[in-house]
């Protein structure tokens, strides 16, 4: 018999398991970026809801009207500064009837000037205008006092009926036959007009926008008839500290005509002020906006007959007239949320939505599409495979690629558990299975080499043995047995 068993009887090694390590590697990137990216959908779509559309309702006089127009240039500087906020301006008779709308609830921002009513609920965002109250004389004629104007017959020049009661109070003038002195000027009429011995006027009060009364010649011209006199109100400071909403102002030499220069010299007077003011129970992030946008676009806010034109700050002291939204205050003082208070919130929602989302893929990773690492003792069947066709080699040759492939087998298992390709899962069984089949190819080798000695050994004195099946000796493995 042959040594030389069929070849057929050995099967080819089992293929490498493919590597899965760069698999999961490109698995757990895939997701983390996936994770990133959903998050930041999730804040932008959050960010998107927080900072949605704002409709502010802005409640105003007619629609001629210095507040009407300025309600309608901040809608306009909104829009050209693609901001949440979109102004809904609405109409009144006069600014009292838009401020009673505001004082119930009705709107968001109105305009109002200190000698007003002012809403319970009222807060500044900014002062948009000045108002001077300008005591003229005719002719060279000196007025002392505010005591004084009492005996005389006033008129007030201004644009609105609001001033008369404002005047009255300033003179402390009640209500009965001496109130009849003090007259609102007829529509149209002019200083001159208005100083002419007819009409019997001993002084005009004007009631006018400091924007204003710098620009308008009509002063000047006047002036140069010697149609007035300017006359400082010495009491300012005392009328302001008794008067709530009066403010001390000076005008500064030159101020309504520099030729001839009216007033010639610095001068005490008195003023009124004009607030845009919010509801106490806007949230401070939407009060403390738009006063950032009304002081950053001061030059488009302003009107072209002066108003607005000299936009402030509003009052942050405690014991002002009207005081100052905190939205407003914050960012005057600058105490605006850091970096990390002001996006806090998106922050969090971030952090959630990373976790949440992170969570989820980790779990579809773990559960589903992670390829786990082959299992040592998964090799422990290729290794028993060697062990059961160890009987079939029937020469050195074959026993040796069964050698190979066994070796083989050790190898990749060494390198699996570098990379991680193989898990440490029943790693005994496998160096058991190993050493096992190692011996028994040992064994089978000695057997191989010793009987092909005992056969190729003739007798002494006797010809060639003659083939005889029975003396073959068929050694059975542990493992076949």
């Amino acid at each position: 018999m042959s040594t030389e068993g069929p070849t057929s009887s050995l099967t080819e090694p089992p293929p490498r398991r493919p590597k899965v390590i760069k698999t999961n590697q490109q698995q757990v990137f895939l997701y983390v970026v996936l994770t990133l990216l959903l998050s930041l959908a999730t804040v932008w779509g959050g960010r998107a809801m927080l900072h949605n559309s704002e409709t502010l309702t802005f409640a105003v006089g007619a629609p001629n009207s210095d507040e009407a127009l300025f309600a309608a240039k901040l809608a306009t500087v909104l829009t050209s500064n693609a901001s949440r906020f979109r102004i809904k301006i609405v109409n009144n008779a006069d600014n009292a009837k838009a401020l009673a709308q505001f004082d119930r609830k009705q709107a968001d921002l109105a305009v109002l000037r200190t000698d007003a009513k002012v809403p319970l609920r009222a807060r500044t965002l900014a002062i948009l205008e000045h108002d001077l109250v300008l005591l003229l004389g005719p002719g060279n004629k000196k007025i002392k006092s505010i005591a004084e104007l009492k005996k005389k017959k006033v008129a007030v020049f201004a644009e609105s009926e609001s001033s008369l009661a404002f005047v009255r109070s300033v003179l402390d003038i009640p209500d009965g036959p001496d109130a009849a002195k003090i007259q609102m000027a007829p529509q149209g009429a002019t200083l001159d007009k208005l100083f002419a011995p007819a009409n019997g006027f001993g002084a005009v009060i004007a009631i006018v926008h400091a924007s204003r009364a710098v620009r308008d010649k009509a002063y000047e011209q006047v002036a140069r008839r010697g149609g007035f006199t300017l006359n400082a109100i010495d009491e300012a400071k005392a009328l302001a500290r008794k008067l709530p909403g009066i403010s001390s102002e000076t005008l500064t030499a030159g101020t309504l005509s520099t030729s001839p220069k009216i007033p010639d010299d610095d001068l005490d007077t008195i003023g009124l002020e004009w607030l845009l003011v919010a509801q106490s129970r806007m949230s401070p992030t939407t009060a403390g906006e738009l006063a950032r946008i009304v002081y950053e676009n001061k030059a488009a806010l302003g009107l072209d007959n002066g108003f607005a034109t000299r936009i402030e700050p509003a009052s942050v002291e405690k014991d002002a007239f009207v005081i100052a939204h905190q939205g407003a205050a914050d960012y005057i003082n600058d105490d605006t949320k850091s970096f990390m208070d002001k996006y806090s919130d998106l922050m969090y929602l971030g952090a959630a939505a990373l976790s949440i989302i992170g969570s989820i893929f980790a779990a579809i990773y773990a559960k589903i599409t992670r390829i786990a690492p082959e299992k040592a003792s998964e090799l422990s069947t290729a290794i028993l495979d060697i062990g059961e066709r160890i009987e079939h080699a029937h020469s050195l040759d074959q026993l040796e690629c069964l050698q190979d492939e066994l070796e083989g087998i050790l190898r990749g298992a060494v390198i699996g558990l570098r990379d991680g390709t193989i898990s440490t899962d029943g790693l005994d069984t496998f160096k058991l299975g190993y050493e096992f089949v190692r011996d028994e190819i040992g064994m089978r080798r000695d057997y191989l080499k010793r009987h092909a000695n005992e056969t190729g050994k003739p007798a002494p004195g006797a010809g060639p043995a003659p083939h005889d099946d029975s003396n073959v000796v068929v050694v059975k493995t542990a493992q076949s047995a």
